[in-house]
């Protein structure tokens, strides 16, 4: 039986409700990924069974992200098998850094890289990796964010920027309270099921693996549209601090019994799936 903070957090996220695909794709960048990018479609209806996602919905998904060029389908008799295709590694890549990694400490003198973007090709680019439009036609972000292939033939500066002047920037480029406000619907969505965990109790099986997935994918949502600003450029009492800590100490309270339903239901066309790598240990290390 499903335990009550998770019905809790499954009734909080359908209040503002994902389209599969995009559940799908958290699935993969967080439980397969570590495990080799490859795994069968019932397992990934079991997976969906328990949020009460129907078998339907999630064949739907996975067609539409087949077809998009992100997985990369086979089949053995009547059972399918889905791995990510070289698209979908890429950006998982990306992504996962910017969720699981340690966020730097920015500069002492903030510096910006700056973009001159008219097609809109180029600019979803940006946007998707964090970049923010500090003007029609100008995005910016932090010098170390890597500039998306897309955007290889923009005009690109370097510029560094007074405390002041970064502040201002920043404000202007990113929706700061808008992503404020995500970050506190993901506090409040979450901390029912942290302070039960901090009683001593324990979410087993797949319920573990739903709550982590609903956990990245909830916090994902916010994270994925901004870059990891210094903390000097942010407002006072910046919710994202609070949101990332309480991801953290979820997740690894979650990742044990995750991992050991994984290792017991999931498939792929060899067989179990492979034991994840040590990158899964790592995540949010020094959070």
């Amino acid at each position: 039986m499903t335990a009550t903070p998770l019905q809790d957090i499954l009734r909080h996220v359908n209040n503002a409700p994902s389209r599969t695909w995009s559940v799908v794709i958290t699935v993969f960048g967080d439980a397969v990924v570590p495990r080799g990018g490859a795994i069968s479609l019932a397992t990934l209806t079991e997976i969906f069974q328990g949020m009460g996602v129907a078998e339907g919905a999630v064949r739907t998904a996975m067609s539409r992200l087949s077809a998009d060029g992100w997985l990369e389908r086979s089949r053995q008799g009547r059972n399918s098998f889905y791995r990510l295709a070289a698209k979908g590694e890429a950006t998982f890549a990306e992504a996962a850094a910017r969720i699981y990694a340690p966020h730097a400490v920015g500069a002492e003198v903030p510096r910006f890289r700056l973009v001159l973007a008219e097609r809109s090709e180029t600019r979803a680019a940006l946007q998707q990796a964090g970049f923010g439009q500090a003007q029609p036609g100008l995005w910016v972000a932090p010098a170390d964010v890597p500039l998306p292939d897309a955007a290889a033939e923009a005009i690109t500066l370097l510029a560094d920027a007074g405390l002041e002047d970064a502040r201002r920037l920043a404000a202007q480029s990113w929706p700061l309270e808008t992503l404020a406000e995500a970050y506190r619907h993901f506090i409040a969505a979450f901390t029912p099921l942290d302070a039960w965990v901090a009683e001593g109790h324990v979410l087993k099986g797949l319920d573990a693996l739903v709550a982590r997935v609903l956990l990245i994918h909830e916090y994902r949502r916010a994270v994925l549209r901004h870059p990891a600003l210094a903390p000097e450029l942010m407002p006072a009492d910046w919710a994202g601090d609070a949101a990332r800590s309480l991801c953290a100490r979820l997740y690894r309270a979650l990742l044990p019994a995750s991992e050991a339903w994984l290792d017991a239901h999931a498939t792929r066309a060899e067989g179990p799936l492979p034991l994840a790598g040590k990158g899964l240990a790592a995540r949010f290390s020094g959070v």
